[in-house]
């Protein structure tokens, strides 16, 4: 057969029009499979599945267009139809149709991801659904306020191991007063159908404990109850309320649920006070200073100091201490071996526990950086902890170092709908999306944020950060010139450095990293080289090479004795490698930026970055083929480089006369001075 005569043929028998309504029909189930699966919780493996199938089908829909025909009497063999009763014209036709109607529904999805599906403020209602706010503390001592916290941290914690339940994590209810008078308007905000509300009253060593179940539509009261215990007999009163809540709205628990509810952590009244206390510094949030996950740290040491069988308080103890590590509040070797003997205690003593998995798992994340590990371990904790947003934002967090960045996407967006006032992981949520370079999806995601708390000067920062990766200058200038000063937010300062930059106000960005730098040491701690490096470089922008020169020998001096202690920190090579360059030895500042590429070349999302370093070095001495060769990897791969970075960054200043450099830039979007 002539190549014209066949390709007249495949026209006629509408293998093409066969072929294009199949890929556009397949391109809807996907689409539909990947937004709706995660709703329901449904595994990614499903939705893996699915495109399998759809790309598998694909030659078969061809082949089974070319060898057959739909007639009027059914389908039939191509060859057993005459020529001239063939209907394949009209057929056609109908196919025309039928895809114009698949690529209808094409843009209604398109358009419903984008305005609908990742703007929704209002998460989905279930009956089997509850939110515990804060207990109210009716003791005469206020300072027992974390008595209160405690009691309602350990029923959500009984709570969050029944699967069958949507249960809200303590980060989204505690901004709520205890007894509020808008239950629907919380609920709503929420998402979940029922509220629970109590108070603690202790005196000496008497508690008195009140709970009650309301349905927030109508205001019902489902179920009431009051404890009065000795404290060396409250162990219990948590797992209690948490049955006959599953009692209350019809949740059947298995076998593995009710023994891992009605388990008491512990009998040491003392070991449990001390326990509840660290549970009220840890509630504030570890970042929020440092000396908080130091408290944390302690108290919890205490409780197992007091009790060395009390499972749930290693658990917490190494989880603490793994964000101590990470965070370099305390990276020591020492620190290391804590973490893990912490964690291994728990499992020992629980091997059921799920938090002794989920300890376990930041273990080998933030101390080995064992990511493979730690996904099994937080798979385990999900188990065991089936509505913990915590453990789902950790496999989130995992899966993107590995480089499955659509799977993080899916786990971090459901941890949102457990907690929904959470701004970390909505700011983490938009740290994806800007790595996978969606843009606008990422400032809608940081909209969802600033609806909970506008005048947060991070969320503001990391939305002006989105800007400045896209290239608008004068909407990133808008949010940034509207926050006042603030060097001790770390994140914060350095989008507010990168603006001044990129617009070469290094003066501004000179003064910036000067006031961060005049603050006590403690919260800058380790950061302090990464400080210095940045200053020494806009110095040497603005032409002050003396001072450039001083901060860049301090900053290696700090890198080079904080390495000695913290030779596995990630990131040491990178202000080495900077530090040196600064200090013009080519061969020492090439062979740290190659290190710390080695040393993160298993981790997605740090070492694009590192990346970037070496080729900022390579550039700054004047080897350009080797930079730009790397430059369209970079371009390419998530959380990399940006057009408007290359556009702006003062860094790729010794590339800009290059052709090649030109191209790469001419080739992106036109971005607004």
């Amino acid at each position: 057969m002539r190549t014209s005569s066949f390709f007249a043929e495949l026209r006629r028998r509408n293998v093409l029009r066969a072929g294009a309504f199949y890929a556009a029909a397949g391109w809807l189930l996907v689409q539909i499979a990947t937004q709706v699966f995660p709703f329901f919780d449904i595994p990614n493996w499903a939705v893996r599945l699915i495109v399998i199938a759809v790309v598998v089908g694909f030659p078969f829909a061809l082949a089974f267009s070319w060898f057959y025909e739909l007639t009027p009497e059914g389908i039939k063999r191509e060859s057993e139809i005459d020529p001239a009763e063939s209907i394949t014209y009209h057929t056609g036709k109908k196919l025309d149709r039928w895809i114009i109607a698949a690529l209808c529904l094409a843009v209604v999805v398109l358009l419903a991801n984008s305005f609908v599906l990742r703007r929704d403020e209002a998460p989905a209602v279930t009956e089997k659904s509850i939110a515990v706010l804060p207990f109210e503390n009716l003791s005469e001592e206020k300072s027992n306020a974390y008595f209160a916290d405690g009691i309602q941290d350990e029923i959500l914690t009984r709570l969050a191991k029944i699967g069958a339940l949507k249960v809200i994590s303590r980060t989204s209810t505690r901004q709520y007063a205890a007894k509020p008078g808008n239950l629907g308007e919380i609920a709503r905000q929420l998402g979940v159908a029922n509220i629970l509300e109590g108070s603690v009253q202790k005196a000496g060593d008497a508690v008195h404990i009140t709970v009650q179940l309301i349905k927030a539509a109508t205001d019902e009261h489902l179920w009431a109850e009051s404890y009065d215990r000795k404290l060396d007999n409250v162990f219990g009163v948590e797992g209690e309320v948490a049955q006959a809540i599953a009692s209350e709205l019809e949740v059947k628990l298995s076998g593995g649920e009710q023994a891992a509810i009605a388990r008491r952590p512990t009998s040491h009244p003392d070991a449990y006070d001390a326990y509840l206390r660290g549970l009220a510094f840890e509630s504030r949030g570890l970042t929020s200073a440092l000396d908080v996950p130091r408290e944390a740290a302690s108290r919890f040491a205490e409780s197992v100091r007091l009790d060395p069988g009390f499972a749930l308080a290693w658990a917490h103890l190494a989880i603490v201490r793994s964000y101590m590590y990470a965070n370099l509040v305390d990276r020591t070797p020492t620190a290391l071996a804590e973490m893990k003997q912490a964690a291994d205690t728990a499992l020992r003593l629980q091997p059921e526990l799920g938090e002794a998995h989920l300890a376990l798992g930041y273990y080998r994340y933030r101390g080995l950086r064992d990511f493979d590990g730690a996904l099994r371990d937080f798979e385990q904790a999900r188990e065991r902890l089936p509505n913990s947003a915590d453990v789902l934002a950790a496999i989130g967090y995992i899966e993107r170092r590995q480089g499955r960045w659509q799977d993080s996407v899916a786990h971090l967006e459901q941890a949102t709908r457990l907690t929904p006032r959470d701004l970390t992981v909505f700011v983490e949520l938009a740290t994806n999306y800007a790595a996978l370079r969606e843009f606008a999806t990422a400032r809608a995601t940081l909209d969802r944020a600033l609806a909970i708390a506008p005048g947060a000067s991070n969320l503001i920062a990391a939305k002006a950060g989105v800007w400045l990766r896209e290239g608008d200058l004068d909407e990133a200038g808008k949010l940034l010139g509207a926050l006042s000063p603030r060097p001790e937010d770390e994140e914060t300062l350095m989008v507010q450095v990168c603006g001044f930059e990129y617009r070469r106000d290094f003066a501004a960005a000179i003064g910036a990293l000067n006031a961060a730098l005049a603050q006590p040491e403690p919260p800058l701690g380790a950061n302090r080289a990464f400080y210095l490096i940045s200053l020494a470089t806009a110095q040497l922008w603005s032409g002050d090479a003396d001072a450039a020169r001083a901060n860049f020998t301090q900053a290696a001096n700090l890198a080079e004795a904080y390495g000695k202690t913290a030779a596995d920190d990630p990131h040491v090579a990178q202000v080495l490698a900077v530090a040196y360059a600064g200090l013009g030895d080519k061969a020492r500042a090439l062979r740290e930026a190659q290190h710390a590429i080695d040393v993160n070349a298993g981790d997605a999302v740090v070492k694009p970055n590192m990346e970037t370093t070496q080729a900022q070095i390579q550039a700054y001495f004047g080897d350009a083929d080797a930079a730009i060769a790397t430059l369209p990897h970079l371009l390419a791969v998530p959380n990399g480089l940006t057009v408007a970075d290359l556009r702006f960054n003062p860094l790729w200043d010794p590339l800009r006369k290059d052709p090649r450099f030109q191209k790469l830039i001419a080739g992106g979007t036109t971005a607004k001075r």
